[in-house]
């Protein structure tokens, strides 16, 4: 059972915050470089609670406090120029550090512009996303996860806003029995026209539906372990004396999950708190198979979470698109066949910062259980100076969905992997 207080030390990320202060001590997701492309790549941003605009000039990109430090002006309406950002009001400009370059209204020879300057954060793109580091001192290493060693041809970046907590929607990803029931379908689509949906393909080494397996095995035997880049999840659903069906899926602490989308792609998944209340999801789509078919993947999630904010088409205001005669008849939820909206659902329902102490965990939630504990801990240990971050030499992680010999199952994943990574042109 959570407290109320450890409820608030996990959940809470303003300014100052435990919580928020250990996350903003990695690269964070603040933007899809989508989105910068227009003839004004200038975007308002709010990100941990703070409001900050983020601009692209020749010399890169930008992040700094949205509101100008001379009288408040919103820097969201400057003026981009080839070295900075101008403010609209008095045209103070800035650069990418923050530093103000220019106060051209002040008298010649003015100096003042030597003595102002603004919140400014770090940003660098990786895999079709744009990166912010929010934190104090040095900021770490990128570790060489398939989703940011993978060339540009072979990932590809999305994203989605939920109305709720950040803990609330990363907290899906460690709990795999929900997909047998969340994601439950009443029939099998022809698996040929499957590409970019998740959960409508077949495992690796398997003809049998993946929707079919789900459906029919929804008692799997879950483990858990810790790992260097955060814990590793195996999910089992044992087929029959000779085949049993394995995922495994991992956690990239502090708050990604990659997951296997199916046999030859993974989904690595950041979730990333907007407030208290709020988060957008980032998703990089790794492909070790033939290069991502980047205009289908792309058109697909946009009819769910369309431009320019990412924002889904169903919520709260309309019950999740739900629908009686779908429940009935198609779908376990009645809310379409987007598996997006369904944990969307499962994650937003619970209200904005879910009320922990009312839950009663059962044995498929150790992955949950577990994270929390790794939570707590790597919060407790920033607090005290002591926490150390060293994922340079982070790599993987695997992400398999197959069926193969129950005898065997845990070499079998293994050499799933070996293979898969052997047979791509950028992994081996």
């Amino acid at each position: 059972m959570i407290s109320a207080e450890q409820n608030e030390l996990m959940t809470r990320i303003g300014p100052g915050t435990p919580a928020g202060k250990l996350l903003r001590r990695y690269w964070q997701p603040v933007a899809l470089v989508d989105e910068m492309k227009g003839e004004r790549p200038v975007k308002a941003v709010r990100l941990f609670s703070e409001n900050l605009v983020l601009y692209k000039t020749d010399n890169g990109y930008g992040l700094m406090q949205r509101h100008c430090p001379h009288r408040g002006a919103d820097l969201a309406f400057g003026r981009i120029e080839p070295d900075g950002l101008r403010c609209s009001f008095h045209g103070w400009k800035f650069d990418a550090k923050g530093k103000c370059i220019e106060t051209p209204a002040e008298p010649e020879g003015s100096r003042l512009c030597e003595h102002i300057k603004t919140v400014a954060y770090p940003v660098v793109e990786k895999s079709g996303i744009l990166f912010a580091y929010l934190g104090e001192g040095a900021a770490p290493a990128f570790p060489h996860f398939d989703c940011f060693v993978a060339p540009d041809a072979y990932t590809f970046a999305f994203k989605g806003y939920w109305d709720c907590n950040w803990l609330q929607a990363l907290e899906v990803g460690i709990d795999p029995a929900h997909a047998s029931w969340l994601h439950k379908y009443f029939e099998d689509e022809d698996t040929a026209g499957s590409y970019g949906k998740q959960f409508r393909g077949v495992p690796a080494d398997s003809e049998l539906p993946i929707s079919k397996v789900l459906r029919e095995y929804d008692r799997p035997e879950i483990r858990v372990e810790r790992t260097e880049y955060g814990m590793r999840l195996h999910t089992l659903r044992r087929i029959s004396d000779a085949q049993t069906h394995i995922r495994v899926t991992n956690i990239l602490f502090p708050q990604a999950f990659v997951i296997p989308m199916n046999a030859e792609m993974t989904i690595t998944q950041f979730h990333v708190p907007v407030d208290d209340t709020g988060c957008y999801w980032y998703s990089i789509f790794t492909s070790f198979g033939a290069p991502v078919d980047k205009d289908t993947m792309r058109a697909q999630r946009l009819r769910t979470y369309p431009a320019p904010d990412y924002k889904p088409i169903h919520g709260r205001h309309d019950g999740w698109g739900f629908d009686a005669r779908e429940q009935q008849t198609k779908t376990f939820t009645g809310m379409g066949f987007d598996i997006n909206i369904h944990d969307q659902f499962a994650c937003e329902s619970p209200g904005r910062i879910a009320d922990r102490t009312k839950e009663n965990l059962g044995t498929t939630d150790k992955g949950i259980v577990l994270y929390r504990r790794l939570l707590v801990d790597a919060i407790k240990k920033n607090e005290a100076g002591q926490l150390v971050i060293d994922m340079e030499k982070a790599s993987g992680p695997p992400a398999i969905d197959g069926i193969g010999p129950t005898a065997s199952i845990d070499q079998y994943w293994k050499e799933s992997d070996e293979t898969r990574r052997r047979r791509s042109a950028w992994a081996a």
